[in-house]
């Protein structure tokens, strides 16, 4: 049995199930931190009267206990996370029309699997003083006017995954590869940290480019430990060249063997409602799924969003050549 196999059953093994009979609830594993979420589930408790337990776990969780796995819904944040749940066999089709006429195409599964609730993008945290244009490609963050001018998480972390794989399904292995050597060779640094200590290092001078979330810097803004760094920088919406901004999602699976499949449904839609999308934009600095929902201020000075047209699908069904193509490229050596 592998470690991670085991450490799974362990974790399944301790779990108290939820109370047996409860007339309405619905059982919720998630990656996301509490204070991010509850807002939503309380006032979709309030809305509804259904309860809603939360557990942080995993989607290998969910595929220990099986069939007897109290789990309704696995909320998750990016396709890496969402497109490992579908493969762990632990999903199954949402079939809400709702879903279907609130959520546009390029952020759902083809097969129901998934559903985006919630929208990030991955963009340019430049530095005000250093950088003066207003528009840069991913493309061109592999040309040599960057060199030593970037700095950037591990390649193999799932939203850089998510990038590259996009990458790679608009300009083809080859190409991404190229690329790929381009980028490493302009990299100020090894690869290390997360999204705001590429900020951080912007601020430093050790680089002029980091690669972050768009809500971690409204995240920064707001907090008195980081505002200098998000002070002295600001934010670049990048495009691909005759696209748009990538994106990746907040999102919500199905279990398998919901034990509370019509409430489980009821939240998804729920999530996709005005109330729960407008929590998103203000609470969680997110793009709503849902047209129409007004921006967080700090998110609309970003300036207008112009999602890439790629599916999120094509997008999850080019991971692995990511994957392949950053050690192949020694990007995080």
């Amino acid at each position: 049995m592998s470690r991670f196999r085991a450490a799974a059953l362990a974790l399944a093994a301790v779990f108290v199930p939820f109370a047996a009979g409860a007339a309405e609830q619905v059982n919720v594993y998630t990656y996301r931190e509490t204070k991010l979420v509850q807002p939503l589930f309380d006032a979709f408790t309030k809305d509804t009267g259904i309860a809603v337990n939360v557990i942080s776990g995993l989607e290998q969780r969910i595929k220990a206990e099986g069939a007897d796995s109290p789990a309704d819904v696995l909320l998750t944040v990016d396709i890496g996370r969402i497109d490992d749940a579908v493969a762990a066999g632990i999903s199954q089709p949402i079939n809400s029309t709702v879903i279907d006429e609130i959520v546009p195409a390029q952020f759902r599964d083809p097969n129901g699997q998934w559903a985006g609730i919630s929208m990030r993008a991955r963009v340019i945290y430049a530095s005000k003083d250093r950088v003066k244009q207003d528009a840069i490609t991913y493309e061109e963050l592999a040309d040599p006017k960057w060199k030593g001018k970037i700095c950037i998480r591990s390649g193999q972390h799932i939203y850089n995954n998510a990038l590259f794989a996009a990458y790679v399904a608009k300009h083809g292995e080859a190409k991404a590869e190229e690329w790929l050597r381009g980028l490493k060779a302009n990299l100020a640094q090894k690869p290390s940290g997360g999204d705001r200590e590429t900020a951080r290092d912007v601020a430093a001078g050790k680089c002029d480019l980091g690669i972050g979330n768009t809500y971690y810097w409204a995240l920064m803004l707001n907090d008195p430990d980081k505002k200098a760094w998000a002070d002295v920088t600001r934010v670049v919406l990048p495009t691909f060249e005759g696209g748009g901004t990538h994106v990746n999602l907040s999102g919500v699976v199905l279990a398998k063997h919901a034990p509370n499949k019509a409430n489980a449904v009821k939240l998804i839609e729920w999530l996709a409602g005005e109330k729960a999308q407008q929590i998103y934009a203000d609470a969680n600095y997110e793009y709503p799924i849902r047209a129409g929902v007004p921006l967080n201020p700090i998110i609309a000075g970003y300036g207008k969003l112009k999602p890439d047209p790629l599916p999120i699908a094509k997008i999850a069904a080019n991971r692995k050549a990511a994957s392949t193509l950053v050690d192949k490229v020694g990007f995080d050596n």
